[in-house]
């Protein structure tokens, strides 16, 4: 998978587990679609997905850093 890609998907599944977790956006969502009774396990799914979403976020941000840093010439 190209750097870019990793970066793009870590960052998107990070906002979007974070708007989860730390705003009511689920709870009504789930409210209106009549799924309220899930929401007690919903914690056992978005925290290691945001923390999943984290970890991905950092190895592409190192995978990119690391690729620059292979390819500095060094002429400054």
């Amino acid at each position: 998978m190209k750097d870019k890609t990793l970066l793009r998907t870590g960052i998107i599944g990070t906002v979007i587990a974070a708007v989860c977790c730390f705003t009511p956006v689920l709870v009504i969502a789930f409210g209106v679609a009549g799924l309220s009774a899930w929401l007690g396990y919903a914690d056992y799914v978005l925290l290691p997905a945001l923390a999943f979403f984290m970890g991905l976020t950092a190895y592409a941000l190192y995978r990119r850093r690391r690729a620059a840093d292979c390819c500095d010439t060094g002429s400054a």
